[in-house]
């Protein structure tokens, strides 16, 4: 498992350089499927240029990012072509709704069971946590985003109830329950 999720995206360098690592190849030669779905009101889609810089300040080529927007299936076979998933923030609840309803759920767990490396940011981080009800299932925790201050830094402990992620830090899953660790600046 390759699951970096965060409140903001790459807000620092030390974000920057994780997620690098943890693509494990040159970024120029990275494609990227890039999620806004979560994005419907006006807050959330001022944000969406911010979270596709992300991609591009990594060195992933414009040309290597394709927008998809969950109206459609997307076969597990297709999305294992993307070296990366990003999924953007927003409204939780209608990203996970739209997950289920277009049949992707099936595709992005066997992607993330793949190996493939997913970075979420806000709602696209919350949809793994157990805040709603037919989430993702990554974490068997309650997930809160844009915090003041993170939890503990370092490997996190899932006898917690909540696990909080302040805009400068990332829950990076490497398996579950195992390999799950905090990072902040």
């Amino acid at each position: 498992m390759r699951v970096m999720l965060t409140s903001c995206g790459l807000e620092t360098e030390r974000l920057k350089d994780c997620f690098l690592s943890l693509l494990g190849k040159a970024p120029e030669y990275a494609k990227a499927l890039f999620i806004p779905t979560a994005a419907i009101d006006a807050d959330a889609i001022s944000v969406l240029p911010k979270c596709m810089n992300d991609l591009l300040k990594c060195g992933v080529p414009k040309e290597n990012i394709r927008v998809f927007d969950l109206h459609r299936e997307m076969p597990a076979d297709e999305l294992k072509k993307y070296d990366i998933l990003y999924l953007c923030g927003g409204n939780t609840a209608y990203l996970l709704g739209r997950i289920n309803d277009s049949g992707f759920r099936h595709a992005l767990l066997s992607y993330i069971e793949a190996g493939g490396l997913v970075l979420g940011v806000s709602a696209g981080s919350l949809i793994f946590a157990n805040n709603l009800p037919d989430n993702l299932g990554l974490l068997d925790t309650k997930l809160s985003v844009h915090c003041a201050d993170s939890s503990l830094i370092g490997t996190v402990s899932f006898q917690a109830d909540h696990i909080n992620l302040s805009n400068t830090a990332a829950l990076l899953i490497r398996s579950v329950p195992n390999d799950v660790q905090l990072i902040d600046n």
